[in-house]
């Protein structure tokens, strides 16, 4: 545990702002605090928002002009995790849908979904090394939040934050370190999103809180940013270019960003323009980098100072509604 403490110290940098020292959590099971839209301001103010705001950022930045298909180191908890995410994907096979009147929000996801219930901690204590178990029962709440909501059979941005606070919670704890930073985002991430689009496939699932051809997108944000990240300072390609059909097909297994276009053309008809009118409009814009820093005002804006998006966001020790310390 020492040794682990250490390394933790060893491996972080001024850049990395979520590898804390152990000793400081009281593990407990992460619970909601912001119930009244008052209660934002508790939100941009914690600790919370700090280390998830910085987790993200660091994440981008570690993206920049790098290719999904570039070589990156890849960890055994980076393994763990993806195998992890098989298993989600297996269970998908395991679970059709079932036959009903309603097109959309298929009865079967709540099947899907208590499977992962009852057996989340189980999944993540195969992340969790045994010395920090503790840790298990509160990081695998981030998990079970992360698929959608078994009620309303919807997923949105609140669900896919709720990712993103899964593995910066397995950062803080020391499982995951600086230099998985790649593999997090190309492996790890493009992983949960692959499984994400067949769970919005297959279950026919509601966007949660969508705002319709005014959102960026039904389901997902984070790939966007990323994305555009990775695109920033391209030799030829250009935000303009992600509307042309051949330049998406030939280059989206390199880009997060073409790969989100590609699904939305798969799942959406009509003209581009008009089901997607945000990013219709970010191919106007002269430069990835200015893509990139607008689409991370834009998330800060809409998804992250947004109440019916924050309000089901859950807090414990990892990811505290204690304010920011200075």
């Amino acid at each position: 545990m020492a040794e682990r403490e250490q390394q933790a110290e060893a491996d972080s940098s001024p850049e990395d702002k979520v590898l804390p020292s152990l000793p400081s959590y009281s593990f407990m099971i992460p619970k909601k605090e912001i119930n009244m839209v008052p209660d934002m301001a508790k939100w941009k103010c914690s600790q919370a928002y700090a280390d998830y705001i910085g987790f993200i950022m660091t994440l981008n930045g570690g993206a920049k002009g790098k290719k999904l298909t570039c070589e990156y180191r890849i960890s055994e908890p980076v393994e763990k995790l993806v195998a992890l995410l098989n298993t989600l994907d297996c269970w998908i096979d395991e679970t059709p849908p079932v036959d009903q009147p309603s097109r959309f929000g298929n009865k079967a996801f709540r099947t899907w979904y208590n499977k992962l219930d009852q057996e989340a901690e189980n999944l993540v204590a195969t992340v969790i090394p045994q010395q920090l178990s503790a840790a298990t029962p509160e990081v695998a709440v981030y998990l079970k939040e992360s698929v959608g909501n078994p009620t309303r059979i919807d997923y949105g941005t609140g669900h896919e934050a709720a990712f993103a606070a899964f593995l910066c919670c397995l950062c803080k704890i020391g499982v995951l370190q600086v230099d998985d930073q790649l593999a997090l985002v190309f492996k790890v991430f493009n992983r949960y999103l692959e499984v994400m689009r067949k769970l919005q496939k297959t279950y026919r699932m509601e966007p949660a809180g969508s705002q319709g051809v005014w959102g960026l997108d039904d389901f997902q944000f984070l790939p966007f940013i990323w994305g555009s990240a990775q695109l920033v300072d391209h030799p030829t390609l250009e935000p303009r270019h992600f509307l042309a059909e051949k330049v998406v097909n030939d280059n989206h297994k390199d880009y997060m960003f073409l790969e989100c276009i590609l699904f939305i053309t798969q799942m959406k008809t009509g003209p581009f323009a008009e089901h997607s009118n945000q990013l219709w409009n970010i191919s106007a814009v002269p430069s990835w980098a200015k893509v990139n820093q607008g689409l991370i005002r834009m998330y800060k804006a809409e998804c992250l100072e947004k109440f019916p998006v924050i309000q089901h966001f859950k807090f414990g020790s990892l990811l505290s509604i204690q304010p920011v310390k200075s």
